[in-house]
């Protein structure tokens, strides 16, 4: 009798393997490997060294100039409270170019790597813009089927353009869910081929007619760039801001098993240097006397769009509805960059807050917080 019910176990385990595989499912096998095996019920912001990954080399570190008054000044307890319990990892402020305050938590230091999730849409718009610098690819409006051809052919995606995958306007038969794992954003991260999970998957709306974030947008936005040039995005990264912006560590950048970059996440830092990215944008795009990023480039990110009704630019949330005015980078679990332009200051915060309340325009309110928080108490 036992014999039989295990025989009927492996048999039934057998079917399921063999029907995960024949509906392309069968990366849901490793996301249980880097998830419930190692005690998770997803992804986390240590999760890197499960996954293949390139280089982003940094060059010469030059390390942040601390502040005079750098952590002399406690966070408030309003403040701490909540990065508390939004189990915060660090938290850091820059004010005028200077180090002013970091702080970490749970065994997090300044030397730690991790995800940034979604803040990478960011970067790869970034590298989008000196690619256009550089005429690699040629505009915005530049159709996606001049690279990918088959979009020609394809409803809807013949109209496709690369500013509509910068300002998340593509139009994409995507749903954009994190806890579904069989729905795209799951294929993309746990799966070997990006082409499988986000290429020709069809379109519901017209490209450049409404606003919805959808990672796989920005993810075909990465495979533009890769094929505009002759060296992987990581080797561009580098090359562009990692290098001239004297990052201290080395980043690394996930890929699937075809070594393409995920543009739509994970590119593994630390918090001061997450930091430089949004001093940079701060700056107009220069590093001292070096402009590494056009200005204009930098003024169309964070420039609201029409169809997000002011809450997004191009890889960059932002809310001028606030007092204090910001723009910000955002990942999942409440990754952030955030830049205050009138107050000149960048905060960065990283760690794991699941589930963040949102306001009605689906920006994070903790950012808004945090933003009051440290204006009103690092004047």
């Amino acid at each position: 009798m036992i014999e039989k019910t295990l025989k009927g176990l492996l048999v039934g385990m057998a079917a399921l393997i063999a029907l995960a595989y024949m509906f392309g499912y069968d990366y849901l096998f490793n996301g249980i490997r880097e998830t419930y095996l190692r005690g998770e019920t997803g992804s986390t912001i240590d999760d890197g060294s499960y996954f293949k990954s390139h280089t982003i080399a940094k060059g010469n570190s030059i390390p942040w100039v601390k502040d005079s008054s750098y952590n002399k000044k406690p966070l408030p307890k309003t403040l701490v409270e909540d990065l508390k319990l939004s189990k915060t990892a660090s938290f850091v402020i820059i004010k005028n170019g200077k180090l002013l305050h970091e702080q970490y938590w749970d065994g997090f230091n300044e030397q730690s790597k991790t995800n940034s999730f979604s803040m990478a849409k960011g970067v790869t718009v970034m590298l989008l813009g000196k690619a256009l610098e550089e005429k690699k690819i040629l505009s915005l409006s530049q159709k996606y089927s001049d690279f990918f051809g088959n979009y020609a052919n394809v409803e809807l995606g013949n109209h496709l353009t690369i500013g509509d995958l910068a300002k998340m306007e593509a139009g994409l038969n995507w749903t954009e869910d994190y806890k579904n794992p069989f729905l795209q954003n799951a294929k993309a991260y746990y799966g070997k081929s990006l082409e499988e999970a986000v290429f020709l998957r069809g379109f519901k709306d017209e490209p450049g007619s409404k606003f919805e974030y959808q990672s796989g947008a920005t993810q075909l936005l990465g495979f533009a760039l890769r094929k505009s040039m002759n060296k992987t995005l990581s080797e561009y990264a580098s090359e562009k801001f990692w290098k001239p912006l004297g990052m201290e560590q080395n980043a690394n950048w996930s890929t699937d098993d075809f070594k393409m970059e995920k543009t739509f996440c994970c590119i593994h830092s630390n918090s001061r240097d997450f930091a430089k990215l949004g001093q940079l944008i701060l700056n107009d795009g220069k590093v001292g006397d070096l402009q590494i990023l056009n200005s204009k480039f930098i003024d169309e990110m964070r420039t609201p769009t029409s169809l997000s009704k002011g809450a997004y630019g191009m890889g960059i949330w932002i809310n001028n509805d606030a007092a204090n005015k910001h723009y910000y980078f955002w990942g999942l679990y409440g990754q952030y960059i955030i830049v205050i332009p009138e107050k000149n200051i960048v905060i960065v915060r990283t760690g794991t807050f699941k589930d963040q309340p949102t306001d009605e325009k689906g920006r994070p309110k903790q950012v808004a917080f945090l933003v009051n928080e440290v204006v009103e108490n690092f004047k």
